[in-house]
């Protein structure tokens, strides 16, 4: 009997460990669930979020920011997204008489709107009609016609003041070595007088430091649109000479293409601004001028490598074209003279605005053969409304055989030349893909119009 009732209790011992065990096992796999459901619902969240957060990107991708039409036409534009505008009624001349919210557009459908010229209105866009995603300008302006050009053109451009592309160092007339300028000057600032005297030329600034010794000299600098006094003292190097161990420039030069020419004489060039080619900064003008050029070389564009347009400028009067106005972003702009007009026979064409742009073959005009310019195929692979770019709304790929013999596709010094479709002058093109140069981009005419 004892046998028997220590067998039942070793039993009951062993059944109370397995079921010990098997709780255990069951409490181990509830966290497993539990932090598998956690991992499930965080996992979920992140895919939502990031689903929601490239949603909206594409959406907001494709609204613009500022949308132009012409006064007093009836003008149809679709941007085919999920989203209702209400417009603000807000206009240049004043409070608009239109109730706030009292005109909503939908935007997944086709627009259609007519506008007088004195009217500039903010437009609230909201996605799915509730969930507000920007304001929209709506700007009117003056249908216009433009001459395209497509003529190569020289450039020299003198800086406003003296630039700084960067410091050095040199060995002093006791052989230790000194850079004076390190930690004071950077690259891309502008030296716009020494010691209360205005700077205009490179040459100049260099000899007044020369002639100043070792006295500390204040430096008047821009630098990110803020002047502000800076002090140097010069050393002298081992011929004999003070300097300051700075690098400085005060102009460019460079080849390029005219994009157009309009009722007054104005032109725009390039499509994009003249950049300081060491610090890669935009240039501040002072003043600059255009020559004619003729392109005696053109190297074709290979896989890495952009092709390039070879251009002889003669720095005479006689070959002065006009005179260069403004450097911007959106491109070089001034006035032709009387030589450059008369260089230019083609008619003008209407503008097409962004919104009227398609997908499909367009025409560039460029001179790479003859000195002639001419227009080659291309097709427009994308057009990006509102690209953070303001140089790369429009995708381009060359597509003419003879283009593509001649410069591989797109090389530089074609920038600037005008890109037409459908009869409309919609934009210029500004850059080159490096690894094919047969794609590049291409900046909308209406950018280019801002300036």
């Amino acid at each position: 009997m004892k046998e028997k009732k220590d067998r039942g209790e070793r039993i009951q011992e062993q059944a109370g460990e397995e079921m010990v065990v098997l709780l255990q096992c069951w409490k181990r796999r509830v966290r497993r669930y539990k932090i598998f459901r956690g991992c499930l619902f965080a996992a979920l969240a992140v895919s939502c979020t990031l689903l929601a957060g490239v949603l909206y990107y594409a959406i907001d991708s494709r609204i613009p920011s500022v949308i132009h039409v012409r006064a007093g036409q009836e003008q149809s534009f679709q941007l085919g997204v999920p989203a209702k505008a209400e417009i603000l009624g807000v206009s240049e001349q004043g409070s608009s008489n239109i109730p706030e919210g009292a005109v909503e557009i939908d935007l997944s459908r086709t627009v259609t709107m007519r506008a007088a010229l004195d009217s500039s209105y903010q437009m609230q866009v909201k996605l799915f009609g509730f969930l507000p995603i920007k304001q929209v300008g709506i700007q009117v302006i003056e249908d216009q016609e433009l001459i395209p050009v497509g003529m190569p053109i020289g450039i020299y451009v003198k800086t406003d003041g003296v630039l700084v592309v960067g410091t050095g160092e040199f060995k002093g007339a006791d052989g230790v070595t000194y850079s004076p300028s390190r930690n004071i000057l950077k690259s891309g600032d502008y030296i716009r007088k020494m010691n209360g005297e205005p700077i205009e030329r490179k040459d100049d600034f260099i000899a007044r430091v020369e002639k100043n010794g070792n006295q500390e000299i204040v430096l008047t600098v821009e630098r990110e649109g803020t002047l502000t006094e800076l002090c140097v003292k010069p050393v002298m190097d081992a011929s004999g000479k003070y300097k300051i161990g700075a690098w400085v420039r005060d102009n460019a030069q460079g080849v390029g293409t005219m994009t157009y020419i309009d009722a007054d004489g104005h032109f725009g060039a390039l499509g994009h601004g003249i950049n300081d080619v060491d610090t890669s900064t935009l240039m501040h003008m002072e003043n600059g001028t255009l020559y004619q050029t003729d392109i005696v070389d053109i190297k074709k564009g290979t896989v890495g490598k952009p092709g390039e347009m070879t251009g002889m400028i003669v720095y005479s009067n006689d070959r002065i074209l006009g005179e260069i106005t403004a450097n911007s972003a959106r491109g070089i702009f001034g006035e032709c003279n009387e030589k450059a007009l008369g260089m230019v026979c083609r008619e003008p064409l209407p503008i097409g605005l962004k919104q009227e742009i398609e997908e499909g073959p367009a025409q560039i005009l460029c001179t790479v053969q003859d000195n002639t310019a001419r227009y080659y195929d291309v097709e427009i692979t994308a057009v990006h409304l509102d690209h953070d770019n303001v140089n790369r709304g429009i995708e381009l790929t060359v597509t003419d055989p003879e283009l593509l013999q001649l410069t591989g596709g797109i090389v530089q010094g074609m920038s600037g030349s005008p890109i037409v479709q459908n009869g409309k002058f919609i934009g210029a093109v500004t850059h080159v893909l490096v690894q094919d140069s047969t794609r590049g981009y291409g900046i909308f005419i209406e950018n280019m119009l801002e300036h």
